[in-house]
């Protein structure tokens, strides 16, 4: 996504790296800005992949690093069974809901990181699996790192799907979300 993200203080790693997962979060969000539920849900290519789906994806794919980091367990993890719906709303979940409860979780990692880190070479444990190494570790700062990779990956899948929707481009949605006039 195409926007500033200020300077941090002189030596403020932790305030860079948020600042940075944060401006990855508001290219997602600003992706169902003005949409109906059933747009947002909408999947208009081959991969089955939806705006809103997306948006519950990144909320719970950040909750769960959280949770392994902070090396509490998480209440949303999926497993084989419901991996599908970590890309659908299901049941009565809207957009605004995901919304409200991906804003809790990006407080949660911000205040871990800010006040429960004391350092951002502190490491956690990664789970098994075939995409990390055995008894792989990983610092706090890979983990934010990660987590601007991760949503800017999906970031730009939601750009394409907003505009695959209604031609809408990221800089039209930045300039609408601001009421910047005569740009959309």
């Amino acid at each position: 996504m195409v926007t500033h993200v200020p300077a941090e203080a002189p030596g403020d790693e932790r305030g860079a790296l948020l600042a940075f997962v944060e401006a990855q979060r508001g290219a997602i969000r600003r992706s169902v800005l003005g949409l109906t539920e059933e747009q947002a849900a909408t999947r208009p290519c081959v991969s089955g992949l939806s705006l809103s789906g997306l948006l519950k994806h990144v909320a719970e794919g950040e909750l769960n690093w959280l949770r392994m980091a902070q090396r509490r367990p998480n209440d949303k993890e999926r497993d084989a069974d419901t991996w599908a719906d970590g890309f659908r709303l299901v049941g009565d979940e809207t957009v605004p809901q995901m919304l409200e409860f991906w804003a809790e979780v990006a407080a949660e990692t911000e205040a871990f990181i800010r006040h429960d880190v004391s350092s951002m070479d502190d490491t956690f444990p990664l789970p098994p699996a075939p995409w990390f190494p055995e008894d792989g570790h990983c610092s706090m700062r890979w983990l934010l790192i990660h987590l601007v990779e991760e949503t800017g990956r999906h970031a730009g899948h939601a750009d394409i799907l907003r505009e695959t929707l209604d031609g809408r481009t990221a800089l039209q949605l930045v300039a609408d979300e601001a009421g910047y006039p005569g740009r959309s």
